[in-house]
């Protein structure tokens, strides 16, 4: 979220991922994907700059993060690797860990 000023100088938090456009003539007005419209104090440049700050930090934790992922059964957590569409294979069910594998389904 990033933070934004109505013109009544009342602060909002704002998800950036929702915004269509920004106009600005002569004041910055953010219209969102669902067609509501804000009209903030901050330029269009400065709005620019808190999603990318905003991105950014998104990019770091997450990169933070996953330096410290914890592992199940010496294997490490996290994203999930693609399919693979060469196994003929539904799902693998791995006693040990918990882990159930969803492939495709055999034809």
């Amino acid at each position: 979220m990033i933070v934004v000023t109505r013109l009544n100088n009342s602060q909002f938090a704002i998800n950036p991922d929702l915004i269509e456009r920004i106009h600005a003539n002569p004041d910055t007005t953010l219209v969102m994907v669902d067609g509501a419209k804000y009209i903030i104090t901050e330029s269009m440049t400065e709005v620019i700059d808190k999603i990318a700050h905003y991105r950014a930090r998104v990019i770091a934790l997450t990169h933070e993060i996953s330096q410290s992922v914890p592992s199940v059964g010496g294997r490490p957590l996290g994203l999930v690797s693609p399919i693979d569409t060469h196994s003929t294979q539904d799902t693998v069910n791995d006693e040990d860990n918990g882990v159930t594998s969803i492939g495709p389904r055999k034809l």
